[in-house]
């Protein structure tokens, strides 16, 4: 069994790689800096999970590509993460083409180039998940958010169309939208997070899960403002 990791970091791809490969699972994290990478292989080693590093931007088609070529086929389940990895944040009012570019890139545009690369073979076996992690702007309008919540929502359309495109094929489809903060004890722990994508890849019984509550969310934003 193989699972492919993007955009993989300390947080919850590194607690998705624990997760999938306590399981059995061969582990391929993905991401931009070729040092942090070889750094969370070596913790994955350490503690017994076959792991692999592929140092790649999912906002270079080419750079990404040549990642998910390498690491090869067939995959059991691909998770994507880059749905907040935009350089910059901007809110609603100050959103320009750049920005937008910017969120769209590695939101949407790494998960179409992704999902390109892996469905073939997964519908070739009739067998497969494709798994996304996003932030509760997906959902629910943050105007602070901006250009995130703009690719954030994007991702979710995207997601939520091959879900019912790939019904009956055998590729299940997850999103796990956050709606709480990433840290330990939060309803949205690492773990947490990691733990959902597993319960989605097994269970296969639903396509979204949020995590947290946005009306906690909102009622922090609004005594930010006051």
């Amino acid at each position: 069994m193989k699972i492919a990791i993007l955009a993989a970091g300390p947080g919850i791809g590194l607690a998705a790689a624990r997760r999938f490969g306590g399981q059995g699972f061969t582990v391929s994290l993905v991401a931009r800096d070729p040092a942090k990478l070889a750094a969370m292989t070596a913790q994955l080693h350490a503690e017994g999970i076959e792991a692999t590093g592929h140092p790649a931007d999912v906002t270079d088609e080419a750079s990404l590509s040549r990642a998910l070529a390498e690491i090869g086929g067939p995959l059991d389940a691909l998770l994507y993460n880059g749905a907040g990895t935009a350089k910059a944040l901007t809110p609603v009012l100050e959103v320009t083409r750049r920005s937008a570019q910017d969120a769209f890139d590695s939101a949407v545009l790494g998960a179409v180039t992704a999902v390109r690369s892996v469905l073939p073979a997964m519908l070739e076996r009739g067998t497969g998940s494709l798994l996304f992690t996003s932030g509760i702007s997906a959902v629910h309008p943050l105007p602070f958010l901006g250009n995130i919540g703009m690719a954030a929502s994007a991702l979710r359309n995207y997601v939520l169309s091959l879900a019912e495109a790939l019904a009956g094929k055998g590729v299940h489809v997850g999103h796990v939208p956050i709606a709480a903060a990433v840290a330990p004890g939060s309803p949205a722990s690492p773990e947490a997070v990691a733990g959902t994508h597993w319960h989605l890849h097994t269970t296969r019984d639903r396509t979204e899960v949020i995590l947290g509550d946005l009306a906690t969310v909102q009622a922090a934003l609004a005594r930010l403002a006051k």
